[in-house]
């Protein structure tokens, strides 16, 4: 079965994951966030195969977060809106196989989900 990996190329975690995907000879197709941006319907369907909500994936550590989000009161239905215009705000990786996905770190949780 293919993986998709939700990935951003200035992410250190991010290329970890596709590099140990690739030193295990696993197929993996990438889907570059940051110059293909999820659709809103995009991102629905991959929080529902990851069981979460939209809060689950946002980076609040990340600078555009600090500056133009931190302690505002956004809807579940905003922050899909915020974070389609904004994929820097995504937690990522992030990785899908079939009808489940995950968060790409700690690397030991792919080595579990790859394997399952």
């Amino acid at each position: 079965m293919m993986i998709k990996v939700l990935h951003n190329g200035n992410c250190s975690k991010s290329n970890a994951v596709l590099e140990y995907l690739d030193e295990n000879g696993v197929q993996f197709e990438i889907i570059n966030i940051m110059e293909d941006p999820l659709s809103v319907l995009e991102l629905k369907t991959v929080l529902k195969k990851m069981n979460q909500s939209v809060f689950h994936i946002i980076r609040k550590e990340e600078k555009l977060y600090l500056e133009k989000f931190a302690g505002k009161d956004h809807s579940e239905e905003e922050w899909l809106q915020i974070l389609s215009e904004n994929p820097s705000l995504i937690q990522r990786p992030i990785i899908i196989k079939g009808s489940v996905a995950m968060l790409g770190r700690p690397l030991e949780n792919v080595k579990f989900f790859i394997e399952k």
